[in-house]
């Protein structure tokens, strides 16, 4: 609390603020008690001011107090309980030294339960004292995270000031860094867990304010018996003005030699990039397998810094990690730590993309080390169109992982995680037949091809192929592509190809984009019975003549599960501790939602209200249905009455559907228009429209449906706008109201041809099964904003080649993507 005495119309001040050296951490309210200069006491006014700032700072700081110890009365540990714990803090209780003073170890029984906790002992001889204390307590009690360290209990008994953690058992990261046991892997996760604790301090996006830690360093980051980390020591810290976008703010310099950022040391001036610096020392340290500062060598990170600089990193690692480093993962983990090293604040990274990069170099370094050698590699590798006689048996690893030219160029193998074979044949090697005497080959900047030749450009012609692999593994199934690029740059195509002794033809219309760049169709799945493969196919491409042709490959399946929805939402959860706050998920207007609902409804306190709006009910008569998303974001399901034109429907009584009846087409193609309140969704988000529907048996029977155009009639207009669009200019694109399948290669007649779905990227026109039996495809997508009193949504859809006759529709469903 902060109290300003106004002495009159002059506005002269005298403020009592900071009453507890933990009150900084607290923001209050201001009260002004006026003292008018027109009284008969005016000329007493500074004695009268005196006598109250003494007397309000004494009653002040005794309520202050006791409202403190009020809100952690439940973290208070007798100092009886710790003696015994710690055997009158016995010296072989101790497990280790801080700014704070001694550490102890000792079974206790505190507010979570009775475990093994470790005892910070104050000890002001050590710089650190009771503003320290309180502010410890304040900070971790209120800000709790799976990587911040737990705080479970305090003492100030007797002149005793103790803070009772979570133990640690495997200390501090400083013990461990020269280990030659402490893996790369293991290093990652552990600085990836302390990125996610200080990421979560300063977010101040939920209910709390920005916290700056002041004092990041190995030896602030402490791992438990599973080797989670957990930043530590927050004695230090401190919380900057709120609502500010650069926040920060003027303060003494403290923290670690090697570790304080220069520009804090420089100007005094403390903000979050200041623990981005301390935290890329610490990053380094964990990378080179030594702490910053060395008494012979002073401050090691302007060498480091060098080394990075002049392309010599290797000369910097710690050489018991050299053998096991993805080369991958290292330069996405050092680019990173440099970065938070760099000299302008303004262009180091933020916590929450330190995060992403360790991510990236973890999930790098554990496909590294998943992936296996083929036992027959060095054969295989004979006829590499480059010789690789010198490469290590790791380097071969990579190399095979990223693939490599064998067969003289003709042929690029690669190695998945699991050791599969992958083989993917030059277009040119397995052409045999064109509609033109000389085929044409394109080899330029834009589509560099991994073959000399270049790629085949066919231009909407038929042409024969002949396919022969050599390397395949056995009993592995495998899935036949087309690799290719198209300049439409369409991920929809209309290929039509048939295999040779195949009566039907096939077709692909979707395509899928690779890491590297390049486009696959999917034409066949099979299970390899040995090494090689003979295939001969036609392909006919009159519809898709933009394509431009690598080559065939031949991919072990990725399975998948099949995804369920929750009914477009995820379910209500348990609210962890390092969640935003359940309230702030709350809608400003839930009450007005509540007074829509067709039921009433009850509830004891504001979270039942939070799980029933989750939950979802009717609204509008029970015409609508209205729930929150699990990220507090409003969702709305419009019936088929209230999105389909009446009469090119049949209307059926559906009993077990959430609307009393249902809509089935009687025509080729229908229409979505609806407008409704923008009230219902929430205000300047993304929103998707997803057709809620069930197919008809003749539709479900065909393996390769077409696709469904759909035709936004207001895609030159704001789609939550009322305005009239241009009926020139529609945007178009496809759907698919079942995910196609590719056929099944038989090689034994007993055998069963069974599809397996393969794993392809989230593209937004597939559909997805949903968990109360319906059907779902996205079929729209538009922003909302706060201005627009109404959304609309009209949509045509149709296909060239299927009817939608027969399709079954329960309505239209609004949610965030």
């Amino acid at each position: 609390m902060s109290i300003s005495l106004t002495n009159g119309h002059e506005h002269g001040l005298v403020r009592i603020s900071s009453l507890m050296p933990w009150l900084s951490t607290v923001q209050q309210p201001a009260v002004d008690l006026p003292l008018h200069r027109h009284t008969p006491h005016a000329a007493t006014a500074p004695l009268l001011f005196t006598s109250l700032h003494l007397f309000l700072t004494s009653v002040l700081d005794q309520q202050i107090m006791e409202s403190f110890l009020k809100e952690f009365e439940h973290l208070r540990i007798p100092l009886e309980e710790i003696n015994l714990a710690t055997y009158n803090f016995d010296e072989t209780r101790i497990i280790g030294h801080g700014g704070f003073g001694k550490v102890y170890k000792g079974e206790l029984s505190h507010f979570k339960g009775r475990s093994m906790v470790a005892f910070k002992r104050l000890d002001s001889r050590f710089g650190q004292g009771v503003p320290e204390f309180w502010k410890e307590i304040t900070i971790l009690s209120r800000y709790t995270h799976g990587n911040l360290i737990s705080l479970l209990g305090f003492c100030d008994e007797d002149g005793e000031k103790i803070l009772v953690y979570e133990h640690a058992s495997n200390g501090s990261l400083d013990r461990h860094l020269s280990s030659t046991t402490f893996t790369w892997t293991q290093r990652i996760k552990i600085c990836l867990d302390a990125a996610r604790g200080l990421s979560y301090l300063h977010d101040d996006k939920g209910t709390q304010q920005r916290v700056l830690h002041r004092d990041i360093k190995s030896a602030s980051i402490l791992l438990d018996a599973n080797w989670n980390a957990k930043v530590s020591s927050m004695g230090l810290s401190k919380i900057p003005p709120i609502n500010q976008q650069h926040t920060g703010l003027f303060t003494n310099v403290v923290g670690t030699i090697g570790y304080c950022d220069p520009t804090y040391i420089k100007t005094s001036f403390l903000t979050k990039e200041s623990d981005v610096y301390s935290f890329g020392v610490v990053l380094l340290e964990v990378l080179c397998g030594k702490l910053c500062f060395e008494d012979r060598n002073g401050i090691l990170v302007p060498l480091w810094k060098k080394s990075y600089e002049q392309n010599k990193l290797q000369e910097i690692i710690f050489d018991a990690l050299k053998q096991q480093m993805d080369q991958n993962s290292l330069k996405t983990y050092s680019d990173i730590a440099f970065k938070c090293l760099h000299r302008s604040c303004e262009k180091r990274p933020t916590m929450p993309h330190v995060v992403e990069e360790l991510e990236t170099a973890l999930a790098y370094q554990e496909l590294y080390e998943r992936a296996k050698l083929p036992k027959d590699y060095r054969n295989m590798l004979l006829t590499a169109a480059v010789p690789l006689n010198d490469i290590s048996e790791s380097g071969m690893k990579m190399l095979l992982l990223t693939g490599v030219l064998i067969n003289s160029g003709k042929t690029w193998f690669s190695v998945n995680t699991d050791g599969e074979h992958c083989e993917m044949i030059s277009i040119a090697e397995c052409l045999t037949s064109t509609a033109s005497e000389s085929p044409h080959y394109i080899h330029s900047s834009e589509y560099v091809s991994r073959f000399t030749v270049g790629c085949y450009e066919p231009f909407g012609a038929k042409f024969k192929t002949h396919v022969r692999t050599q390397f395949l593994s056995p009993r592995i199934t495998y899935t036949v592509n087309l690799v290719f690029k198209n300049k439409s740059n369409s991920p929809y195509i209309r290929l039509k190809y048939k295999l040779k002794g195949e009566l039907s033809d096939s077709y692909s219309y979707l395509s899928d984009e690779r890491e590297d760049g390049w486009l696959t169709a999917e034409l066949y799945q099979f299970t390899s019975e040995q090494e090689t493969v003979d295939l001969e196919i036609w392909f006919y491409t009159e519809f898709c003549p933009t394509l431009l042709i690598e080559g065939i490959e031949f991919l072990p399946l990725k399975k998948v599960e099949h995804e369920v929805l929750t009914d477009g939402k995820v379910d209500m959860q348990p609210i962890s501790d390092d969640e935003t706050y359940w309230e702030q998920k709350l809608p400003i207007d839930y009450e007005d939602m509540i007074k829509r609902s067709k039921d009433s409804m009850q509830w004891k306190t504001k979270e039942e209200l939070y799980s029933i709006l989750c939950k979802g009910f009717l609204i509008s008569y029970g015409e609508e249905w209205f729930y929150l998303a699990n990220n507090g974001k409003k969702c709305l399901l419009l019936p088929a009455r209230a999105t389909l034109e009446e009469d090119r429907w049949e209307w059926k009584p559906e009993p077990e559907a959430r609307f009393e009846e249902v809509a089935n087409c009687i025509f080729d193609t229908f229409g979505i228009f609806c407008k409704f309140s923008s009230k219902l969704l929430s205000p300047q988000t993304t929103y998707a429209a997803f057709l809620v529907y069930k197919l008809p048996d003749d539709y479900k029977s065909v393996d390769q449906p077409p696709p469904v155009q759909v035709v936004d009639e207001d895609s030159d207009s704001d789609s939550d706008s009322d305005s009239d669009s241009d009926s020139d200019s529609k945007e178009v694109y496809n759907i698919f109201l079942r995910t196609p399948q590719t056929p099944v290669i038989s090689w034994n007649e007993k055998e069963e041809k069974t599809y397996k779905p393969s794993s392809r990227p989230n593209i937004k026109g597939l559909p997805k099964q949903r968990s109360d039996g319906w059907m779902e495809v996205q079929v729209h997508e538009f922003q909302t904003r706060a201005n627009i009193k109404m959304i609309s949504t009209c949509l045509n859809l149709s296909s060239n080649d299927m009817s939608l006759k027969g399709v079954i529709v329960l309505g239209v469903e609004f949610r965030p993507v």
